[in-house]
């Protein structure tokens, strides 16, 4: 996710999140997101949302073609209002975004976890169970690999990120001596 998009992403998130609370449907906003963020995460459909030369009656009636009987009207509306603002690049996000609300309203949150080597399912199972001794909810734990860690794990649950990771001891020893 990058910076600039979440800050886009943020107050769509919450209306549609506030409005599927007042309609109770959390789901079906929710599935309508994760299909929005897929379609305009394809290659294809992305150049064509990006290009300025393509009109944004072309691009919101080619996304409305896209997602036919899947959307909602009050789903056709939000894509009106993100053709229009020039926001389409920030569906995935606001579709992340929504889901972190979600859980939250759950009772539970979304842990990233990223580490130099694959996670074993049993030391998932260890992390979460600590986890959600120490946040007090449930914790829905996915988990990535990036090798350029070196070692160790981090883990991000909302604003809090946990970096115990060598990659970021050695960054910090070298901030500490002003490297």
């Amino acid at each position: 996710m990058s910076v600039d998009l979440i800050t886009i992403a943020r107050p769509y998130a919450e209306a549609v999140f506030a409005r599927a609370m007042e309609t109770d449907t959390l789901d079906k906003w929710a599935d309508m997101l994760d299909f929005l963020a897929a379609v305009v995460s394809d290659a294809a459909v992305a150049d064509v949302i990006v290009n300025p030369a393509v009109e944004h009656d072309r691009r919101l009636q080619l996304l409305l073609d896209i997602g036919g009987e899947q959307l909602t009207e009050e789903g056709r509306n939000l894509l009106r209002v993100l053709v229009e603002n020039n926001r389409l690049p920030a569906l995935p996000d606001i579709a992340t975004l929504f889901h972190q609300l979600k859980s939250e309203h759950d009772g539970a949150i979304d842990v990233e976890v990223i580490s130099a080597y694959a996670l074993k399912p049993e030391v998932e199972k260890e992390l979460a169970s600590a986890l959600k001794k120490k946040l007090g909810k449930e914790v829905n734990i996915s988990s990535s690999k990036d090798p350029a860690l070196i070692g160790g794990v981090k883990i991000r649950a909302g604003d809090m990120v946990i970096d115990g990771s060598v990659a970021g001891a050695v960054s910090q020893l070298a901030n500490e001596l002003g490297i």
